[in-house]
Parts: C-alpha cells; sequence; structure tokens
C-alpha cells in the first residue's frame, strides 16, 4: 500500500494510468454504445457527419466500429504476447541467474543467439512464410515467442544479484531446493520487477503487431488498429486528405504506447531505490 500511495503521487504514474485505463474502458464500454455492424453504411471514405462520428472506410463501413474492433483485438495481441514472452522470459532468466555455471553460459547464449537477429525481422520471415491461417492468435503468439529475450536479459541480472542474499542460503540450509527458492524466495522480490517487464512487452506487442500489419503480413480475416492503417495506405488516404482513415488509429496507438512507457517509467522510479527520490 506503500508503494502503491508513492506511485498515486506521481503524475507521470497518474497521467500513464488515467490513459491506458480510458483506452481499456473504450474497448470493454464502448460496443454497449455504438454499432458494432461492419456492414456497409455510406459511401467511400463518406466523412464524418450524418450519423458518423469518425466517417466511413474505403468500403463505407462506420470507421467508430472498425476502430473499437481494432483496439480490442490491438490489445489482445499486446496482453498475449506480453504474458509470453514475460513468462518464457522469466523462466529462462530467473533459473540461468540463479544457477550460473554451465547452464546460465547456455541460456546466456541462446538468448544473444536471438538478440543477435532482431525481432522484427524475425517476426517479418515468419509471418510472411505463412500464407493462411494468421490468426489473431497465432500472430500474438509468435510476437511473444521472438520478444522473450529482453525480458530473459533483465530479469537474469536480477536473479543472480539475489542469489547470494542471507535468505536464499538460510532456504539452502533448509533443505529447499531449486525450484523451491526460486518460487518462495526469488520470484516475490522480482514480482515488482516482472511486472514492469510486462508492462513494456505489452506495449512492444501492440506495436509489433500495427507494424506487420501495416506491411500486410498482419492477421487475416479480422480488424487490428494495423489493419485499419494499412487498409488506409492501400487505398491512398493519406495522400487525398482523408484523415479520419489514418489519424484516429494512429492516435490509439500512440496513447497506449505512451501511457504504458509512463506507468513503466514511474514504477521504475518507486521500485528501484537508486532511482527513487528522498
Amino acid at each position: 500500500m506503500k508503494l502503491l500511495r508513492n506511485l498515486l503521487k506521481s503524475p507521470m504514474f497518474v497521467i500513464g494510468a488515467g490513459l491506458f485505463f480510458g483506452t481499456l474502458l473504450l474497448a470493454l464500454v464502448g460496443p454497449l454504445f455504438a454499432d458494432m455492424s461492419l456492414d456497409r453504411v455510406a459511401e467511400s471514405y463518406a466523412p464524418p457527419g450524418d450519423g458518423l462520428l469518425l466517417g466511413a472506410d474505403n468500403l463505407g463501413r462506420n470507421y467508430v466500429a472498425l476502430l473499437l474492433h481494432g483496439l480490442r483485438n490491438s490489445l489482445y495481441v499486446g496482453f498475449l504476447a506480453g504474458i509470453v514472452a514475460t513468462t518464457f522470459g522469466t523462466l529462462v532468466g530467473i533459473y540461468g541467474g540463479f544457477k550460473g555455471g554451465l547452464i546460465d553460459d547456455l541460456l546466456s547464449v541462446t538468448t544473444n543467439l536471438f538478440i543477435v537477429i532482431p525481432q522484427l525481422i524475425l517476426l517479418i520471415l515468419i509471418s510472411a512464410s505463412m500464407q493462411e491461417g494468421r490468426s489473431l492468435t497465432l500472430i500474438a503468439l509468435i510476437i511473444g515467442a521472438t520478444g522473450w529475450t529482453w525480458s530473459a536479459r533483465a530479469v537474469r541480472a536480477q536473479s543472480s544479484a539475489l542469489k547470494s542474499r542471507d535468505h536464499i542460503a538460510l532456504a539452502r540450509i533448509n533443505g529447499d531446493g531449486t525450484f523451491a527458492i526460486l518460487l518462495k524466495h526469488i520470484l516475490p522480490y522480482l514480482a515488482s520487477y516482472v511486472f514492469m517487464v510486462f508492462i513494456i512487452q505489452v506495449a512492444s506487442g501492440i506495436l509489433s503487431e500495427a507494424a506487420i500489419s501495416m506491411i500486410g503480413i498482419g492477421p487475416l480475416d479480422t480488424q487490428s488498429l494495423g489493419i485499419i492503417l494499412n487498409d488506409a495506405k492501400a487505398n491512398g488516404a493519406l495522400g487525398d486528405g482523408i484523415w479520419w482513415g489514418i489519424f484516429p488509429a494512429t492516435i490509439l496507438i500512440t496513447t497506449i504506447a505512451f501511457s504504458l512507457y509512463l506507468i513503466n517509467t514511474s514504477m521504475e522510479g518507486v521500485f528501484n531505490p537508486r532511482l527513487r527520490r528522498e
């Protein structure tokens, strides 16, 4: 509760949390007040007005409905990718950092091999190789499976520093095994740090999905904020001055990424004693 009170004293955290929970509220509650139908309701790229708050897309579909569908799906991809990347990266990092020696060296080499290949390039190659079946869930799993390395390196450093603590030595004397020590004595100390890693992974997942969708290799037969931008780009919306086809989706992506960055930065200032203000 003390840490929570300290977080609430941070304007950066309050702004970030407000923006992020605002987008979550929009995704969850918006469909209760807006028509979610994706049927044709107007002419191609009809401007805002006449019952269309944000106009229509190239197929005459209501942009509000498209944005709500896209926002919900982009958040789904971000959270699922964040869970996968954070879970796998944490397991690799916490185990390697605690065990040390040859096991740590092997896990570190494996992590570094994946780091050498940029995640976006690897993601593009995998997505482009699948001509069919690129669902939201599959794309999220691929993003998580290619983005775990940063989590592993970050958690490994923390786990390695904790293994020399007195309570770890006491747990070993009491007969606790490696996994018992990791679960009972290491992971609880890293919970706040892992949560900060998860926040960044969620933001990375949303941005990664938007990036591959904008170049046409994102999920098929669905909507996301990246797919909305790709459709607008492919149909010349920006060149024709059709701002409602570009800016609303761009603003949503930017707001989510920016709010998560603010939350992570403010949390680091509270949880990291070296950065904490006196």
